[in-house]
């Protein structure tokens, strides 16, 4: 998510983007000054644990799982990608690439870095460069997803600047796994659910929402998000258990779908109206053009919540915060909402919390708001670049960045990415289990890699 001066939100509001990690445990936001990471363990409090100011205007920040790895591209040098341990405040390595980095995603195997018509897949091990796909079909949004199992990392990408084609790449076995027709106009967002079984993707028209088999393609379910207008939708995210699909866009309602396979006679459906009219509608479905019958057997909304304003960018996640289901919303205009969903009635999502993401530094000519609003959380200061280098490191794990490849996966005449590493061992050490690497340079002082 981008926000412009005086384009989406208050005049001097510093949001460059906004993302939730893998696990949807955490939030990163890219300012005007640098960045910043919340932990979201708690409804009523937002915890910031790091603010760095030392990279001005980020427009693309993401961290890994709980992880100190923290990827982060600035305006200033749109063509270079940081990394850091933002918990010992040290770079651990950085890449520049021929063209503007679009867009950075990250799984526990994976890091790929998509350009406009060039893909790069990185082993998050020790960054060497794997594979190049270039002369990828026109993607001037940077739209990508990456995969987050365990065992595997599938990679969804646009097949065509024109329709709706999605191909779905095996960042580990570096090899195609399937193509999918899935709209008739571009893609808008894509999404993998957690077990990598699952994809949904949604076009620039906006109204309709697919669900896809990762290794078939066969199409599993479809959601109707409106008929009356198109929308940009923004964001798509799945549950952590698979079970629900949430879509926001640049209109005020943010969707949640459940996916849910009826038996034959409809006997899971609920005794409702509704029910009742759906059966109605899917009879009456094989009397009609295939068009109009399509509509009607398309599934409505589970569940939605209605934003205080429409015309912005955000984007949203589903989360099991305090054992609830909650949908998580952050907004072009520095806001962050937390709904209770619920998961059989479904229906309008209440309100559990309103947080603002910016204190009165982080904002131009803005009043400020009395501490413990709805708008401002309980104060708390973040921590500083120099309160979190001084944090201690945990144990050395095995892993060591020895040195860079030079074949890299590159194609003859094609430049393999600069690259410099950090003085001395920078250890990433995780609260749960992730990822068990030891970086280091390789006491040649890096620079520029070979050419192929």
């Amino acid at each position: 998510m981008e926000s412009e001066e005086g384009a989406e939100g208050p005049p001097g509001l510093r949001l460059g983007c906004a993302s939730f990690n893998q696990d949807s445990t955490s939030l990163a936001l890219g300012t005007r000054s640098g960045y910043k990471l919340f932990s979201l363990t708690l409804v009523d409090k937002l915890d910031c644990i790091h603010d760095s100011a030392d990279t001005p205007d980020v427009f693309i920040v993401e961290r890994l799982f709980s992880s100190s790895l923290v990827v982060v591209v600035s305006t200033a040098r749109p063509q270079r990608m940081n990394i850091y341990h933002f918990k010992k405040g040290t770079e651990i390595c950085n890449y520049s690439y021929p063209n503007n980095i679009l867009s950075v995603k990250l799984s526990r195997q994976r890091l790929v870095v998509c350009l406009e018509e060039a893909i790069y897949i990185h082993n998050i091990k020790d960054m060497k460069l794997l594979k190049t796909l270039l002369n990828t079909p026109s993607n001037p949004a940077g739209l990508c997803a990456l995969s987050i199992n365990h065992s595997n990392s599938y990679l969804a990408y646009p097949g065509s600047a024109t329709i709706g084609e999605i191909i779905v790449y095996d960042a580990n076995g570096l090899n195609t796994v399937t193509m999918i027709p899935a709209h008739d106009s571009p893609l808008a967002a894509l999404a993998f659910n957690t077990s990598a079984t699952k994809l949904a993707s949604a076009s620039e028209r906006g109204t309709v929402i697919r669900v896809f088999s990762v290794l078939e393609g066969q199409r599993l379910f479809e959601f109707r998000r409106g008929m009356k207008r198109y929308v940009s939708i923004s964001s798509l995210s799945f549950s952590p258990d698979g079970q629900f699909l949430c879509a926001s866009s640049n209109t005020e309602t943010v969707h949640i779908f459940k996916l849910e396979q009826l038996g034959p006679s409809g006997e899971d459906e609920a005794a409702t109206w509704t029910a009742y009219v759906g059966k109605m509608f899917t009879a009456a479905s094989s009397y009609l053009p295939a068009q109009v019958s399509g509509m009607m057997s398309q599934d409505r909304a589970f569940a939605t919540v209605h934003l205080f304003s429409s015309g912005q960018k955000n984007v949203c996640t589903l989360a099991i915060i305090q054992k609830l289901l909650r949908l998580l919303v952050a907004t072009a205009d520095g806001q962050f909402f937390i709904y209770n969903v619920d998961p059989q009635e479904g229906g309008e999502c209440t309100l559990a919390h309103k947080h603002r993401l910016f204190g009165a530094d982080d904002t131009q000519d803005e009043e400020a708001e009395p501490e413990g609003s709805a708008l401002s959380p309980p104060a708390h200061a973040c921590p500083s670049y120099a309160q979190t280098a001084a944090l201690p490191a945990s144990a050395p794990v095995s892993a060591t960045l020895t040195g860079y490849s030079e074949d890299g996966g590159a194609k003859r005449g094609e430049v393999i990415p600069e690259h410099e590493f950090a003085t001395g061992p920078v250890c990433l050490d995780d609260e749960n289990e992730f990822p068990p690497i030891k970086w280091c340079r390789d006491g040649t002082g890096g620079g520029q890699a070979s050419r192929s």
